[in-house]
């Protein structure tokens, strides 16, 4: 569901943003606006992001290889890092450095009322993008804050869409009061300081999902809750406790678990490994993600 529901939400993103970029470059030729070159080079940017996204996660779903013995989960991760990155240097340092230079040189908009209505119908069709990607969200969100599940999720293109899609309709708000005031006042420094402000925002946007993309590409285990589940159901049966376990994700619907454990005395081989078995079936039943389970039995040598 989570794969499908990124899909929908990264197409949605796709066709809006792709939609926004001809006309918002279409009004910067018209009026000259720092505002509106900005924020064309971010909704380029944001397309040609959809297009990695979408890249990642067909990319992942090759078939292991001997190479890849764990096959190909993390390139959605590689995939979203590299987004991250594009949103920095195309957009933040983009919109920074058109921002200062219009400040420093500031030169008269033309048909400013141009670039209004182009705005004004981008936070609609970026307001639609936005729509789709909170509503694909709720399904894996569950009870945690947006914070949360943006810190959290283990599938990266939902976080990532949100956050594209909530840093551009704020630049779009600031692009709108940039040309505004730029209007109203006669000072076209405004506009500037519009655009320096929109390349701020997108530098946070970025290190933020850089921060995360990263996390996820080293390799994150399970959270708490999860851990003690596995834990819970592992030690059961003629399992007397988990020595130690790992985890990791090898893709947002792959996840690894190695443990040790400590089986009751007295088993004699084929017994052994039926616990083993037993164990690990336990763990698929509760945690259908586990896609690749490794127990070892153990001497629990901290009893003696």
């Amino acid at each position: 569901m989570s794969a499908g529901g990124g899909t929908k939400a990264i197409i949605a993103a796709l066709a809006a943003n792709a939609g926004i970029a001809v006309a918002k470059f279409a009004g910067f030729l018209v009026t000259g606006s720092s505002s509106m070159l900005a924020e064309s080079v971010h909704s380029l940017a944001d397309t040609s992001n959809q297009g990695l996204l979408l890249l990642g996660q067909k990319k992942s779903q090759r078939e292991a290889t001997r190479i890849h013995p764990f096959g190909y989960g993390r390139e959605r991760y590689f995939y979203s890092f590299v987004v991250a990155l594009m949103l920095f240097t195309l957009g933040s340092v983009f919109a920074l450095y058109e921002g200062i230079h219009k400040i420093t040189e500031p030169s008269e908009l033309e048909s400013p009322i141009v670039a209004v209505v182009i705005l004004v119908v981008a936070i609609g069709l970026e307001s639609y993008s936005f729509y789709t990607a909170i509503g694909e969200s709720k399904k894996i969100k569950g009870k945690v804050t947006w914070w949360q599940f943006i810190r959290q999720s283990k599938e990266p293109e939902l976080p990532v869409v949100l956050l594209e899609d909530a840093g551009a309709l704020v630049g779009l708000v600031l692009a709108l009061l940039g040309v505004g005031l730029s209007t109203i006042t006669g000072d076209p420094v405004w506009d500037g300081i519009g655009t320096a402000m929109i390349g701020v925002l997108l530098g946070i946007i970025a290190i933020i999902l850089i921060v995360e993309m990263k996390s996820l590409l080293i390799g994150e285990g399970v959270n708490d809750k999860m851990l003690a589940t596995i834990t819970d159901e592992l030690a059961a049966g003629k399992v007397e406790r988990v020595i130690h376990i790992r985890t990791q994700y090898l893709g947002p619907d792959e996840l690894l678990i190695a443990a040790k454990l400590a089986l009751v005395p007295g088993l004699d081989t084929g017994q052994v490994a039926t616990a083993i078995d037993d164990a690990e079936a336990r763990v698929r039943a509760k945690v259908p993600v586990s896609a690749l389970i490794y127990l070892e039995p153990d001497l629990d040598r901290s009893a003696k």
